[in-house]
Parts: structure tokens; C-alpha cells; sequence
């Protein structure tokens, strides 16, 4: 994916009700000089005093705050930061909870467990406009894909751009190998690239080339696409 940061720092808004983990997140942050906190809150009450005065390009907010929980706050601090990209950073695995907020209009759904890069890699993707997931929920959204619950295509439509030519009846299926069906596979059944390298008997770099592979004959931008694209395409057991 072509690099479409701004060449400015992005700036944070950061909202948490545990004040340690809050502070150690901004100071996790500010080591990256791409990456500027401008406000930090601790409810959704707060974040939305100040939202409109430091329009901030992504807001990271936990799910379990006092008072009005993180997802339901997210389609007011859209209206009042237009531009911010809103990144759900919580505890929760709830798919209920991982839909709401993607059917709110966040941006991602993020554990709290994720690595710091992991984490940088994933704001800047987000302003890139790309939907991020953490891996260990793919499952869960390709889950709601196939049941086709309520909730589901309200989530895809907010996750996951269709991809070029997707229900066209004359677009022709690209040509995957047998192998990177295998890792596709995997992918949409939440699988890392560690945990295929190893059910697959492969080198975790290969399994990366293969995922590079993958995306660029799919023309797909992310592995929630891919996820999601396996879940239409391929059968799943």
C-alpha cells in the first residue's frame, strides 16, 4: 500500500478512563516522531468537550468508559471532528461490540494487547482510509459474514470496501495458487502469519510474500478484505 501519511505529525486524541494506562499510551506514542497527542480525556464527555477545539486526525478510545461507553460515542465525535478517524482500543472481543462500533462509523477495532509498531502501522493505515481489525478478531467478523446476522452487512459495509469488480458478472475470479489458497484460508479464519507459517509447515517469510501475493491479485488493501473476500469466494470448514 503507497504511503498516504501527511508529511505533518498525526495528531491523537487519546480517551481512557485508567489514568496509568492512559499516560503510559501517550508516552508509548510520543516516541514516535510521526505521531503528536494533543488532548487526552477520561469519558466520552470529556472527548467531546474537546474534540471540536483540537479536531485531531484519529481519536483512540476504550470501549469501557463511565457514563456512555466508547462505541456509542463514536458517531457524535464524527460530527464533531469530521475529519478524525475513530480507532475503538479496548479489552473487549465482543463481535456484538466489534460490529456496533464499525456500524457507528469507527474507523477500527483494536485489543489493547497489540504491539506498540503494531499499533503506529495501524493509525497510519486508518488515515490512509483502510478499515483495521485486530487479527485476532477476523474470525468473529468473517463469523458475521457467513451468518449473516443482523448486524453483519451493516458491519462490512463500514469494514470492507468491495473489491474491484466484486459482483460483477462478467469480472472473471484472479487465479490464486493452491498454496495461497491455503494461506488465504487461514487468513480468513483469523490465523497470524506466525500461526500459518506454522500450521502449514512454511517459513513465516514466505508466508508473507504470499500474503503480498494475495492482496496485489485481489487488488485488496488489507487482510480484513481478504478475510472477508475468503468468506464470499472460498468454502470455509
Amino acid at each position: 500500500m503507497p504511503d498516504c501519511t501527511p508529511l505533518a505529525p498525526i495528531t491523537l486524541l487519546v480517551v481512557d478512563d485508567h489514568t496509568l494506562f492512559r499516560r503510559g499510551l501517550i508516552a508509548l506514542l510520543e516516541q514516535d516522531a510521526g505521531l503528536q497527542v494533543v488532548g487526552e480525556a477520561g469519558d466520552a464527555a470529556q472527548a467531546l468537550r474537546l474534540a471540536p477545539a483540537l479536531q485531531p486526525d484519529v481519536i483512540l478510545l476504550d470501549n469501557h468508559l463511565p457514563g456512555v461507553r466508547g462505541i456509542d460515542a463514536v458517531k457524535d465525535l464524527r460530527q464533531l471532528a469530521p475529519q478524525a478517524r475513530v480507532l475503538i482500543l479496548t479489552v473487549s472481543e465482543d463481535a456484538h461490540d466489534l460490529a456496533l462500533a464499525l456500524r457507528n462509523g469507527a474507523q477500527g477495532y483494536l485489543l489493547k494487547t497489540i504491539e506498540g509498531d503494531l499499533l503506529a502501522q495501524a493509525i497510519r493505515r486508518a488515515m490512509c482510509g483502510e478499515p483495521v481489525v485486530s487479527v485476532e478478531l477476523m474470525g468473529k467478523l468473517v463469523a458475521a459474514f457467513q451468518a449473516q446476522d443482523a448486524l453483519a452487512p451493516a458491519l462490512l459495509a463500514a469494514a470492507v470496501p468491495a473489491p474491484a469488480g466484486h459482483g460483477c458478472a462478467s469480472a472473471a475470479a484472479p487465479a490464486l495458487s493452491p498454496r495461497e489458497e491455503e494461506v488465504l484460508r487461514e487468513i480468513a479464519r483469523g490465523a497470524s502469519n506466525k500461526e500459518i507459517a506454522r500450521t502449514l509447515d512454511i517459513a513465516e517469510t514466505t508466508v508473507k510474500i504470499h500474503v503480498q501475493h494475495i492482496l496485489r491479485k485481489l487488488n485488496l488493501s488489507s487482510r480484513v478484505q481478504a478475510a472477508v473476500y475468503a468468506a464470499d469466494r472460498l468454502r470455509l470448514s
